[in-house]
């Protein structure tokens, strides 16, 4: 079985983490901030972007293969899918691209959330049923 939405999921979030990294790493050399986030709210932002992408991303993923994995239907897993990629993009750009733009970033973690719960609760159901 190939892991088509999962691999497509994961690519995109892959680039956005490595987008999102090299703004941190840019706003720490204009910063000189070595470690930490010095006084930078900026920096501070960016972080935060970064690091909640590497935090609720992975877990997301996982659910997503794991439901591909048990053949739930590919149009709710791609639909899902791009809750999650699409929550995930809106809550970055908020946070590292504006200065917290707070319509991406409340839709960004909703879009994100409702993407979890939806998965976690697919992948128990099948198990279960």
């Amino acid at each position: 079985m190939t892991l088509t939405i999962t691999s497509l999921a994961a690519g995109i979030l892959a680039l956005w983490f490595v987008v999102l990294s090299v703004r941190v790493i840019g706003q720490r050399r204009n910063d000189s901030v070595s470690l930490g986030t010095g006084d930078s709210k900026t920096l501070e932002r960016r972080v935060r972007a970064h690091g909640n992408l590497a935090e609720y991303g992975p877990f997301g993923l996982i659910l997503l293969g794991l439901a591909e994995i048990q053949a739930a239907n590919a149009v709710v897993l791609g639909v899902l899918a791009l809750l999650l990629v699409g929550g995930r993009l809106a809550h970055g750009f908020a946070l590292s691209f504006s200065a917290g733009n707070v319509p991406f970033r409340v839709g960004g973690m909703f879009s994100t959330f409702t993407a979890i719960i939806c998965l976690a609760l697919l992948n128990l159901w099948i198990v279960v049923s």
